[in-house]
């Protein structure tokens, strides 16, 4: 008996691999069908619409790397008990996470820039985008919060840092995926250390 789930895992990673490869323009329900090796109607007994293919493939997305960035949450031990100077590689690992830095994030973030790019003009992504957006900036609030707690380090200002630092990694992440022979991984981590190295200056 084959396993709802897992097919639909299947179908969203076979239209991963198609929006990496080709762009989000080049995915329908035959596209994908071929791709997964699938018949169309396989493809349309999980999926009604293209649509509701492509929301569902954003969506798996998201929670896949967001499922990452929480076991790194959760592998870092309470700023406050970190030496000072591991906190900011420890972050530096975290963040990291948002960037493509190797084959399994460069086709997370191909496919994401594609979504998001997409969503401008897709009503029924446009949540999901903003979800993105939104989630970015909590975290970076977060671990400014964390840090402030610490009572170890400069002081900033949350409304101010957590867009700032939101916007620097998706800065990095939109030009490591658009150009790569520019923004290389290198260059990436070489500009998110100082970053961090900044906002983790002792007082």
């Amino acid at each position: 008996m084959v396993d709802g789930e897992q097919r639909r895992a299947h179908i969203a990673d076979a239209v991963l691999r198609l929006a990496a490869r080709d762009g989000l323009h080049a995915v329908s329900l035959r596209t994908v069908a071929a791709e997964a090796q699938l018949n169309i109607g396989s493809v349309r007994h999980y999926f009604e619409s293209q649509h509701d293919l492509m929301r569902f493939a954003m969506r798996a997305t998201i929670d896949r790397a967001s499922a990452r960035l929480l076991r790194h949450r959760e592998e870092i031990a309470p700023l406050a008990d970190c030496p000072r100077d591991e906190v900011a590689g420890r972050l530096t690992e975290l963040f990291a996470e948002l960037l493509p830095l190797d084959e399994l994030r460069r086709t997370e973030m191909t496919v994401l820039v594609e979504f998001l790019m997409a969503a401008r003009a897709v009503p029924g992504l446009s949540d999901l985008a903003a979800e993105v957006s939104r989630g970015t900036v909590t975290l970076s609030r977060r671990i400014l919060e964390a840090l402030a707690g610490t009572g170890a380090f400069v002081a900033r200002d949350p409304d101010v840092e957590a867009p700032r630092l939101a916007a620097l990694l998706d800065g990095l992440a939109f030009r490591a995926v658009l150009q790569p022979e520019i923004t290389t991984g290198e260059e990436c981590l070489a500009v998110l250390r100082a970053h961090l190295a900044e906002l983790t200056r002792p007082a």
